[in-house]
């Protein structure tokens, strides 16, 4: 008996080390690159607006900003529609805040990050799964937006450039991304001292005499 025990707690052990031997650790899937999903909207306002996207969230909408970024097609494009309190809205080409890419329309990724100071969200038409290309950047948290509108990223650095975007819908003399890029790719800012904004068209003179005159 004492014979049996100890052949099977030998053998039990050799199945045991021979396991251990076979077991191999699942690889590590090695970590993304934050710059990959970092994306570089270099203003006319005067500098750089860095914004994390949120892949985990949203991945068809990083992935589509990442494209339109990478071929160039938000460089020049206007902010179309700015409201004071509310947002800064973009990514017509048309800056008429009807246009869009040649891309086909977004399947929504409604999520439950909220609509803070600067979050960035796609723009959308009527539909929940109209969005393509135009996307808004908030001045102060709007929770009402929450889960009805895709949030893909937030500012990380450069809001005071967002805040300088001149207001209107459309602006007098709209504000506009130079460049937009994708950190990863290294691209650097441009010479924002050459970047000089055109002057607003010169209003009627009104005299002082003007402003006194009895109202009629």
């Amino acid at each position: 008996m004492l014979r049996f025990l100890a052949y099977l707690m030998i053998s039990l052990f050799g199945l045991s080390a021979a396991y251990a031997q076979d077991a191999v650790p699942a690889p590590v899937a090695p970590a993304a690159d934050p710059a990959e999903n970092t994306l570089h909207l270099d203003l006319s306002t005067g500098g750089r607006v860095t914004i994390l996207m949120f892949p985990d969230v949203a991945p068809a909408h990083v992935e589509r900003i990442k494209t339109l970024a990478r071929q160039g097609f938000y460089n020049g494009v206007v902010f179309h529609r700015v409201i004071e309190g509310f947002m800064a809205q973009t990514g017509d080409p048309t800056g008429t805040g009807t246009g869009g890419s040649p891309l086909p329309d977004l399947k929504a990724e409604f999520n439950d990050r909220a609509h803070l100071r600067g979050t960035v969200s796609m723009a959308r038409a009527q539909g929940d799964d109209s969005a393509n290309s135009q996307f808004f950047i908030c001045f102060l948290p709007r929770f009402g937006l929450d889960k009805k509108y895709t949030v893909f990223g937030r500012v990380i650095s450069g809001m005071q450039f967002v805040d300088a975007i001149q207001r209107g819908e459309p602006p007098a003399t709209p504000d506009r991304i130079v460049q937009a890029s994708i950190a990863a790719d290294k691209l650097p800012p441009p010479d924002f001292a050459a970047l000089a904004k055109p002057a607003a068209p010169a209003g009627p003179q009104i005299s002082v005499s003007d402003l006194n005159r009895p109202l009629n």
